[in-house]
């Protein structure tokens, strides 16, 4: 082989070896660039609701209980022991609020096994019931009075916008953690709880 030969695979040989490295080294320029020179961050968790930063402890609020009467509920405290699927609105139950309980209690029964971990409580603002449709609809659904003076405390703590739409979630503690707007995405809000239990270890 001549020396002109040799030193063109020489310089081929090392374009080559450049070129892999190049597509080995890029990458981890880029993500070191990204990272370092801009203020992106990788995304720790997603969630699908609405974070309540920081979360609010829930005042201690003896409520009566409205319904299902034959329940034992800790009224001071329903959520203490369990997670929480809570709802505010008006006894009464219109059409947003049905639709509502409606995708809570679809989400508890997605649970399958864990879905006795989850409590539904619905915070009535006004004198209460519908019984008829709740008993039939949602026989194990608590309903607490929150029309007198510990209950309007205790409603203090949930964010006021688009109440008969939302779906908030409470920790075995009693901590308000996130909100969901139940026409925007159910099954978002069935993954976040089941990730949340998974996670765990109370309740």
């Amino acid at each position: 082989m001549s020396t002109h030969s040799a030193q063109l695979l020489r310089t081929r040989n090392l374009r080559t070896l450049a070129l892999l490295a190049a597509l080995f080294f890029l990458p981890l320029l880029l993500a070191f660039i990204t990272y370092y020179g801009t203020p992106w961050r990788p995304a720790h968790h997603v969630n699908h609701g609405v974070l309540i930063t920081p979360p609010r402890a829930l005042p201690p609020s003896p409520l009566p209980q409205l319904l299902p009467v034959a329940a034992s509920v800790p009224a001071a405290a329903p959520w203490h022991g369990y997670w929480s699927l809570v709802y505010i609105g008006a006894g009464a139950c219109s059409a947003a609020c049905r639709e509502t309980l409606y995708v809570m209690r679809q989400t508890r029964l997605g649970l399958d096994t864990d879905m006795t971990r989850v409590r539904r409580v619905f915070l009535a603002t006004v004198p209460c019931c519908d019984r008829a449709y709740l008993g039939a609809e949602h026989a194990d659904l608590t309903v607490l009075d929150a029309g007198s003076p510990a209950g309007q405390a205790l409603l203090a703590a949930f964010p006021p916008q688009g109440r008969e739409h939302t779906l908030f979630i409470v920790d075995p503690l009693g901590n308000l953690m996130m909100s969901y707007d139940a026409r925007q995405n159910p099954h978002g809000l069935l993954l976040d709880l089941k990730k949340l239990l998974r996670l765990s270890q109370i309740g």
